[in-house]
């Protein structure tokens, strides 16, 4: 076992205008044990870029997701985002056997059966928003920001009909949630605003579903009885924050991914393979060593930060043929774009489906889509925790298809 000290490394890597996953990813996996990197606020974590070693990683039990320990790799603010100790519920750093009631409480939320049912709702909530879309584009000359226009509001639209939102407040809901989640088009400021009036929001709903119980999932975790009410904003609110950036960014690059490879549009394989291929959530699944522990041959000592790299392992040519090709026909399907082990993302049965029915409505209704400015121009976002766009213009013709739009 390596105990000796590698060279060191500044880190995030990714930069502007720089392809992703960041070329250095490939440089690193060819490099004997782990790599050693230097944080933003001085502190130093290990970098984990293989396949085999990110999973290992993922599930050992001597390697916290807790980030009050000591040595924990912070790599950027919350930005608006409220912490564990804030808001009791706020379960994702959180260890076994803690994380287990709040993760079986939610699972059968996100069954495969459970996602089915709600397989109607999304389609109208896609449908209606690309609706909305192409009649606000005919003001702006058949053109639209996609990401604005329909990546972002889908998710936020879907979560609020599992979570039981009423109608006349989706609208309050959705633009609290778009300037949460919009880094680039809101302030701090604005942001933490926004959590706050979502929480105070969300506290309510609680309330109203104590008293009046309804079919959607707050009122079936109160009476499982296995959460507490006051758990109840914290775990919402996670659930919100996780599961609706981490779609919209899915939804936008996938969009434009198969803008570029219009020979796959159609095929639902592309939802599994834009999973793997974009990788959005490269930098969420951060942990720190409780006990000294091996890992690739190294030594990584207790209170020493781990950065698993979800994008390098997911274009680790040891776990996928040609990994840098999009390529939705190829039979590997242990990416990790959803994590591993325990903390394995809850809602992905949810996000594939919205995926796929995102996509397929989408060139279903605009079979001429396209980009409406050369993808070397696109904002790529290369300074948050997510990988994403901040933005994809997009333009259409005069007559989209569809029965949507044949009944207007």
């Amino acid at each position: 076992m390596k105990s000796a000290e590698p060279s060191v490394v500044d880190f995030p890597l990714r930069r502007p205008g720089e392809a992703f996953p960041p070329p250095r990813y490939q440089d690193y996996r060819t490099r004997e044990g782990l790599v050693v990197c230097h944080l933003p606020n001085g502190n130093r974590a290990w970098l984990v870029t293989r396949h085999e070693d990110v999973r290992a990683v993922l599930t050992n039990k001597k390697i916290s997701s807790n980030p009050d320990y000591p040595g924990f790799p912070n790599i950027s603010d919350t930005m608006g985002v409220p912490r564990q100790e804030q808001i009791p519920g706020w379960f994702v750093g959180l260890d076994s056997p803690e994380h287990d009631r709040f993760r079986k409480a939610l699972i059968p939320e996100f069954t495969v059966r459970r996602v089915r049912e709600l397989r109607p709702a999304i389609e109208r909530t896609v449908d209606a928003q690309i609706d909305a879309m192409l009649a606000a584009g005919k003001t702006a000359g058949n053109t639209a920001d996609l990401v604005a226009d329909f990546a972002l509001p889908v998710p936020s639209l879907v979560i609020s009909t599992l979570l039981g939102v009423p109608p006349v407040d989706r609208d309050f809901f959705e633009s609290r949630t778009r300037t949460l989640i919009a880094i680039r088009a809101s302030t701090d400021q604005q942001r933490n605003e926004a959590t706050k009036e979502l929480l105070r929001y969300i506290n309510r709903l609680v309330e109203i579903k104590v008293k009046w119980p309804g079919d959607d999932l707050i009122s079936r975790l109160l009476a499982t009885g296995t959460l507490a009410a006051q758990e109840l904003p914290g775990v919402l609110m996670l659930l919100l924050i996780a599961g609706h950036e981490t779609t919209a960014n899915n939804i936008g690059l996938g969009v434009m991914t198969l803008l570029q490879n219009p020979q796959w549009i159609g095929d639902d394989r592309v939802v599994e393979e834009t999973l793997r291929f974009h990788s959005v959530a490269d930098l969420v699944s951060l942990r720190v060593a409780v006990e000294d522990v091996e890992i690739s041959g190294q030594l990584v000592k207790a209170g020493e930060g781990i950065i698993p790299l979800v994008a390098a392992a997911n274009h680790d040519a040891d776990a996928f043929a040609c990994p840098y090709q999009f390529d939705p026909a190829r039979t590997e399907r242990q990416h990790v774009a959803f994590g591993y082990g325990v903390h394995q993302c809850l809602g992905q049965n949810l996000v594939r489906v919205e995926m796929e029915i995102a996509y397929r409505r989408l060139f279903e209704r605009i079979p001429d889509l396209e980009l409406a400015v050369p993808v070397e121009e696109l904002p790529f976002k290369y300074d948050g925790v997510l990988c994403g766009l901040h933005e994809l213009p997009v333009r259409w013709s005069q007559r989209p298809s569809g029965a949507q739009q044949e009944e207007h």
